[in-house]
């Protein structure tokens, strides 16, 4: 008969949310060469490319936890298998939601399917141009002209799937931030001891960060 094994330190717990954080955050940073016809996609082809394998990792470690606590019974240990969780599925549907949103920007980038009448097309590129004129500086019109033109979009077509592109990035952003400080906040709460006053009543303040937030969320949809 195997004997218990004892309980990861605190200094350990902390160290397994404090690399989670890491992680995390390590997504917005990545870099992936992005081709001129796709610079659309430029914003969010670097946590694209870097987020599965980073959720791949965090996965890996929690296995390595449940490892090496396959009953964790300790306030601490619960407590950091509780963040370790929340952050993990909170990135993993976060990276679900960029992937759906870059799907959505390479099928409006493949409408129409067939070519355009030319003198149609010129037309209509010299309208949506004339509505840029109003948001853009003449270098920045210029910008995007040569980029749509590389991209083979009109100008217009071009600010629109860029936009989304933008909009994606900032949203896997903020996740990311939100859930690396969230990490950074249970490691020392972790190692300060307070985990031992793990939530047991009607009391909130002893949940990871991370849990607070997804209920917090749950709570205003509702």
């Amino acid at each position: 008969m195997t004997a218990d094994r004892a309980p990861l330190s605190r200094t350990d717990l902390a160290g397994l949310l404090t690399e989670a954080a890491q992680s995390a955050f390590g997504i917005l940073t990545a870099e992936y060469p992005t081709a001129a016809d796709r610079s659309y996609l430029h914003p969010v082809l670097g946590p694209l490319s870097a987020g599965p394998r980073v959720v791949c990792e965090l996965n890996d470690r929690l296995e390595e936890f449940m490892a090496a606590e396959p009953r964790p019974a300790m306030p601490a240990s619960l407590f950091t298998l509780a963040s370790y969780a929340s952050a993990l599925g909170w990135l993993t549907e976060s990276l679900a939601e960029l992937t759906t949103a870059v799907d959505q920007i390479c099928t409006r980038v493949g409408i129409p399917t067939e070519p355009r009448d030319p003198a149609f097309a010129a037309t209509e590129d010299a309208e949506e141009e004339d509505g840029l004129d109003f948001a853009f500086s003449a270098l920045e019109l210029a910008a995007i002209r040569s980029a749509a033109e590389a991209a083979g979009l009109p100008p217009g077509d071009y600010v629109d799937v860029l936009s989304q592109s933008l909009l994606a990035a900032s949203r896997i952003t903020d996740a990311c931030m939100e859930i690396s400080s969230g990490l950074l906040e249970d490691a020392a709460y972790v190692v300060d001891e307070a985990a031992d006053h793990i939530w047991t009543g009607g009391e909130p303040g002893g949940l990871p960060t991370l849990v607070r937030s997804l209920l917090a969320r749950m709570e205003a949809v509702e």
